[in-house]
């Protein structure tokens, strides 16, 4: 016996709820997407607004220190010290439609009967259809997520703004984010060295990291590089001239060598090799490759906001009357904010 409509739309509805529930939520994608990883794993919920997600800053002490002496007269102020950051938030969507042919041509057989019957084998055909097409349907968003918070979304007005307009190549000319002008406001700069000499990237990374530490302290606990800088980075460091020698290694009873290494390290943060740079490389041509890039973020300042109960939610608008098709999908409501953009920096070697 075959299925009916509904019964198609409750098998999606749980097909895709326990794929969602039962695979490690970003884990199967780490290494193909370390930037949507960081940001999704310490994803900060928000109930939503008119139009901004509002982080409140202090932009200054405000300070009325002053010297005085017996009878000096003092002044007293009132103090000015916070501002706001106001972030644009979007929606995203990825969807797909199954007709009542492409069920046929599955082997799964649709009626217009409210209580059909479903054989074995359809049952399985129906869950082998499902399992991929939601398999492809969340690693597709994801991957496309991904490159949204990449970029600056400059040309996509209802995308929200990503890392390239955050960490800006060029902070001081850079027009708003968040609301906030960084041309008057120098205290809302990331640090920026583009184009530097790869037979000095050691120093330049270790002014970076100074100026990323300079206010407050906090250290950058991730650093994105993109191929080029990664290779950059490890000829400057000598690593590959290193050799670890193993005892009973590969070859029985001897000894094996090792050219490589395993990880990369500055100030004991990790390398992380991006490869989504590559791929933003070839989609879009930059004026400065992804390739060639190193960011030092913050994950305590810079944060993926979305609204409360609206990320990776599953919709299944109802069928059309003058169509036989179902449709499946996900959508997620977000904003990519930062509250302190001088506790960042971006690189990049020509």
């Amino acid at each position: 016996m075959p299925f009916n409509a509904e019964q198609i739309s409750a098998g999606q509805l749980v097909s895709l709820d326990h794929y969602l529930r039962n695979r490690p939520p970003v884990d199967q994608i780490n290494t193909a997407h370390p930037l949507y990883k960081k940001m999704a794993a310490s994803k900060k919920n928000w109930d939503g607004s008119l139009q901004y997600v509002v982080e409140q800053l202090r932009k200054s002490n405000d300070s009325n220190f002053q010297p005085y002496f017996g009878d000096s007269e003092l002044t007293f102020n009132r103090k000015r010290t916070i501002d706001q950051a106001k972030f644009t938030w979007g929606n995203v969507f990825d969807g797909f439609a199954l007709n009542e042919d492409e069920l046929r041509q599955n082997g799964i057989k649709i009626v217009a009967d409210r209580a059909p019957t479903a054989t074995e084998n359809e049952m399985i055909q129906l869950t082998n259809l499902l399992d991929e097409n939601n398999a492809t349907l969340v690693t597709g968003f994801e991957e496309n997520l991904d490159f949204a918070l990449h970029r600056s979304n400059a040309a996509d007005p209802l995308l929200p703004p990503g890392l390239d307009h955050l960490i800006s190549l060029d902070p001081a000319a850079q027009t708003n984010v968040g609301t906030i002008n960084p041309t008057t406001s120098t205290w809302w700069r990331n640090y920026a060295a583009p184009n530097v000499n790869p037979d000095d990237l050691v120093n330049e990374m270790e002014i970076a990291w100074r100026e990323t530490t300079r206010y407050g302290g906090a250290t950058p606990d991730v650093i994105l590089v993109g191929s080029d800088f990664l290779d950059a980075y490890r000829q400057q460091a000598g690593i590959t001239i290193n050799r670890n020698v193993f005892n009973g290694g590969n070859t029985k009873g001897g000894v094996s060598l090792d050219a490589s290494v395993t990880d990369t390290y500055f100030k004991g943060v990790q390398l992380t090799w991006d490869p989504v740079m590559d791929t933003l490389d070839a989609l879009d041509s930059p004026a400065i490759p992804w390739a060639k890039r190193c960011y030092f973020i913050n994950t305590k300042t810079v944060s993926l906001r979305p609204i409360e109960g609206s990320w990776m939610v599953k919709r299944q608008p109802p069928m059309v009357y003058n169509r036989f098709v179902h449709y499946f999908g996900l959508t997620s409501s977000y904003a990519m904010t930062t509250n302190k953009r001088r506790a960042n920096a971006v690189l990049s070697i020509y």
